[in-house]
C-alpha cells in the first residue's frame, strides 16, 4: 500500500474542498477582523558537519563509578558549531600514593574511544544540541572520588579535523616543573618535528600544558617489567616517567649541565622528599640510603643547588664578591727589563693593567693577583690587546705567547707586549682581560672550570692612546641565553663563561680573529648558530661513537627553528654592521677569505648549494678573497631588503621569535 505522508494528506483534503467550492459560489462574505501579530521569524544557526580546525569548548565533567562523563562544545575555525561528530578520546590517569599512574591494563585510571578503529564498548556520544555534546566514557578502574589527570580530543582527521589533547582537570601539586621552565630550551614544542610534539596538550583556557600533557602517559609510575625484561600492561603507562625523562634524559646534554640545578626546571618547590619516593630514586639507587626526614620549609630545590660537591652556590658567591677592572691599552717606553713568555727581554711596552677587587664588604678591597696566582686562588689572569674599528673587533694586535706579567704593588698587574703586530694600522685599540677563581672543584682542564670574570676596555687611538668611544658590540641575544641549558656556571673553555649572553666568547671569536672553529663557522653568531643547529653540531667533537667518529651533540634535539630561545628581544638584519668577517672555518681552515655578514650566519645553518645561491644573487658573498683592509669594505648583500623583521617574508615569516 502506498504510504502518503501528513503533509501529502493535507493537501490532498485542501484540493478536494477547493473543488466543491467552485460547484455554488456565493458572494464575498465581510472581512474579518485582523488577526495578532505573528512572531517575528529566526534566521538558523549555521552549522557544519567539516571542519579544517576543531577548536574544543569545555562545559563540565563527572567522575562516576565506572565511568567519566564530559560535556563540550565544538566548532570549526570560523566559529560554526560542527554536528555529527563521531569520534572522541578521553584518558584519565588517577592521583594514587605513588603519584600520577595510568595502567595499560585499565586496573588504574583507563582511557576510552568512540569511534575509529577499536571503539571501546559502551562509550557514547549524544548530540544534545547544534555542536553541544556528552561523552560517556566506561572505565572499570575509576571511582566516584578518584583524582584524575583527563585529557580530551575530539574528531579524527577525516571530515572533522582532530582536536588538540585538551587537560579537562588535573589535580594540585601534580607536578613543580612548568610549561615555562621546559619551554625556556623546548620553545613551543608542539611546532617541532620532534618526537611526540602531536601530543603537546592545552588546559580549558587554551594555554598549553606542556607537563601536564606528558604526564598522561608518561606517569610517575613506570611500566611493570616482567622477570625476562619484557614490558607488561601493568604499573604506569610508558616506560619512562615523567621524572625519569628530567632527571635522568638531561643528563645526556653533554656541555656544562647539572640536573642538581633543580631550579631550572621546578618553578615551585618539589613535592616528593623521600629517597625511595618518586624523582629520588632515579639518581639516588633503590632508595636504600634512607628517607630525608624534612624540616617546615624544606625545599629539595635548595638542598641539591647547595650541595658542596655541586658547587653552584660556592661559584654564585665568588661571582658576587668579587670584579675586575681593564685598564686602557698604553704604551710605556721606559721599564725596567722584563721577560716575556718566550724568553724575549723587553724595556718597553704596550700594556693593560688588570686589578681584582673584593665587594663583599662595605667598600671594595683590591686583592693581589701576583700572591693569589702563587697560591694557586686565582689560576689565570691576562689580558690581550686587540684592533677595533666600527663596533667591532677585527684583530689580535699580538702574537700568542708574547707577553709578560709585571705584578704591581697594589695588587694589580700589568700585562704587557713588547711590540704590536703590523697591518693593521688604520684600526683603533681595545684590550679584554680574563681573571679566573678557582673554586672547590676547580680542575686544571682548558679553563673549563672555576669562575671567570671577563673585561674590555675603552677604545683608544693607536698613535696617543686617548680615549676614542665607549667598547661596545651588537650583540642581540639576552643575558640568560645560554645560561638556561648550561646551568652549572663554569666555563665552555679558554676561562670563557656563559654569563651576558655569551658575550666573554666575542673576545676571541669574532669578527677578525680567524678561527677555525673546528671548521663550523667564524666569528661567533654563526659560530653559535653552527655549533647547536647547523654542520658544526657533530663537529664540537663534545660526543663520539664508539669508533671514535664525532657525532651530533644534543642541541640537535631542540628545534632550530625557535630563535626566540637566544634572540628574545628578535633580529634586526638591518642593524647587522655591514662589516666582512673573516672565514677560513668556512674554507677548510685555509686563512685569506672573507664572507659577508648575513651571509655568514644564514649559511651556518642554511648550507646548500640552492640556499648559497640565493644568497649570492642577492649580494651575499662567501670565501672572496681578502683585502688588506678588509675591515674598512662595505658588503653588496642586501638580504634586509625581503627578509628584516616585519617585512613580506621577513626572517620572522620562516623562525619564531615569540615565545
Amino acid at each position: 500500500m502506498k504510504n502518503i505522508t501528513k503533509r501529502r494528506l493535507a493537501f490532498v483534503v485542501a484540493a478536494a474542498m477547493g473543488i466543491a467550492g467552485c460547484a455554488d459560489d456565493g458572494k464575498d462574505g465581510a472581512d474579518g477582523e485582523d488577526g495578532a501579530p505573528g512572531e517575528p521569524g529566526t534566521t538558523p544557526t549555521p552549522v557544519t558537519e567539516v571542519s579544517e580546525i576543531t577548536n574544543v569548548e569545555y562545559i563540565a565533567h563527572m567522575v562516576e563509578e565506572g565511568q567519566v562523563t564530559v560535556e563540550f562544545n565544538i566548532t570549526d575555525e570560523d566559529g560554526v558549531a560542527i554536528t555529527g561528530l563521531d569520534s572522541a578520546a578521553i584518558y584519565l590517569a588517577a592521583m594514587t600514593e605513588q603519584g600520577i599512574q595510568r595502567s595499560r591494563d585499565g586496573s588504574v585510571g583507563g582511557n576510552a574511544t568512540f569511534g575509529g578503529d577499536t571503539p571501546t564498548e559502551g562509550a557514547t556520544i549524544t548530540e544534545v544540541d547544534d555542536g553541544q555534546y556528552t561523552l560517556v566514557a566506561p572505565m572499570a578502574a575509576v571511582q566516584a572520588d578518584t583524582e584524575s589527570l583527563i585529557r580530551l580530543q575530539v574528531g579524527n582527521d577525516e571530515g572533522i579535523a582532530a582536536s588538540p589533547y585538551i587537560i579537562i582537570n588535573k589535580p594540585e601539586n601534580t607536578h613543580t616543573s612548568t610549561t615555562e621552565t621546559c619551554y625556556s630550551c623546548h620553545v613551543d614544542y608542539a611546532t617541532s618535528d620532534i618526537r611526540h610534539s602531536k601530543y603537546v596538550a592545552l588546559n580549558t583556557d587554551g594555554e598549553v600544558d606542556f607537563v601536564g600533557g606528558c604526564m598522561v602517559c608518561h606517569n610517575n609510575v613506570p611500566r611493570d617489567i616482567a622477570e625476562d625484561g619484557t614490558s607488561l600492561d601493568t604499573g604506569g603507562y610508558a616506560k619512562a616517567t615523567m621524572q625519569a625523562l628530567g632527571h635522568i634524559n638531561h643528563q645526556k646534554f653533554e656541555k656544562d649541565f647539572t640536573p642538581t640545578n633543580c631550579y631550572t626546571c621546578h618553578a615551585e618547590p618539589v613535592v616528593n622528599t623521600s629517597i625511595a619516593g618518586n624523582g629520588c630514586s632515579d639518581c639516588h639507587g633503590d632508595g636504600q640510603s634512607g628517607v630525608i626526614v624534612p624540616a617546615d620549609g624544606f625545599d629539595a630545590r635548595a638542598f641539591h643547588a647547595e650541595a658542596t660537591s655541586i658547587g653552584l652556590v660556592e661559584r654564585e658567591e665568588i661571582r658576587a664578591n668579587h670584579y675586575t677592572t681593564t685598564s686602557n691599552p698604553y704604551f710605556n717606553p721606559t721599564m725596567d727589563e722584563w721577560i716575556d713568555h718566550k724568553d724575549v727581554a723587553w724595556t718597553s711596552g704596550y700594556c693593560v693593567d688588570i686589578a681584582l677587587f673584593d665587594n663583599s664588604g662595605e667598600t671594595p678591597v683590591q686583592l693581589n693577583i701576583g700572591d693569589m696566582y702563587t697560591a694557586g686562588e686565582v689560576v689565570y689572569g691576562g689580558a690581550y690587546i686587540n684592533n677595533y674599528h666600527n663596533d667591532s673587533i677585527v684583530a689580535r694586535v699580538i702574537s700568542h705567547g708574547a707577553e709578560g706579567y709585571i705584578e704591581n704593588a697594589d695588587g694589580s698587574r700589568s700585562v704587557c707586549y713588547g711590540e704590536l703586530t703590523a697591518g693593521y694600522e688604520l684600526a683603533n685599540l681595545s684590550a679584554s682581560s680574563r681573571v679566573t677563581i678557582a673554586d672547590t672543584n676547580w680542575e686544571d682542564s682548558d679553563g673549563e672550570f672555576g669562575v671567570s670574570f671577563t673585561g674590555y676596555s675603552e677604545v683608544v687611538d693607536p698613535i696617543n692612546f686617548e680615549k676614542v668611544q665607549d667598547w661596545g658590540r651588537r650583540h642581540a641575544v639576552t643575558e640568560d641565553s645560554c645560561t638556561t641549558c648550561h646551568n652549572n656556571d663554569t666555563n665552555y673553555h679558554k676561562n670563557g663563561g656563559y654569563r651576558d649572553g655569551g658575550l666573554d666568547c666575542v673576545a676571541c671569536h669574532n669578527n677578525g680573529q680567524d678561527r677555525k672553529g673546528a671548521l663550523s663557522a667564524p666569528g661567533f653568531g654563526p659560530m653559535v648558530h653552527s655549533m647547536h643547529w647547523g654542520i658544526g653540531n657533530a663537529l664540537s667533537g663534545a660526543k663520539t661513537d664508539e669508533d671514535g667518529n664525532n657525532v651530533e651533540n644534543s642541541a640537535a634535539s631542540l628545534n632550530a627553528d625557535n630563535c626566540v630561545s637566544c634572540h628574545a628581544d628578535g633580529v634586526s638584519l638591518a642593524d647587522v654592521p655591514n662589516q666582512y668577517m673573516l672565514s677560513k672555518a668556512y674554507n677548510n681552515g685555509d686563512a685569506g677569505v672573507m664572507t659577508s655578514p648575513i651571509t655568514a650566519n644564514c649559511f651556518a645553518c642554511h648550507n646548500t648549494d640552492a640556499a648559497l645561491n640565493h644568497m649570492e644573487q642577492n649580494g651575499g658573498e662567501l670565501n672572496v678573497p681578502s683585502t688588506t683592509e678588509w675591515f674598512t669594505e662595505g658588503t653588496s648583500e642586501s638580504c634586509a631588503t625581503c627578509h628584516d623583521t616585519g617585512k613580506s617574508f621577513g626572517i620572522d615569516m620562516f623562525h619564531n621569535f615569540e615565545r
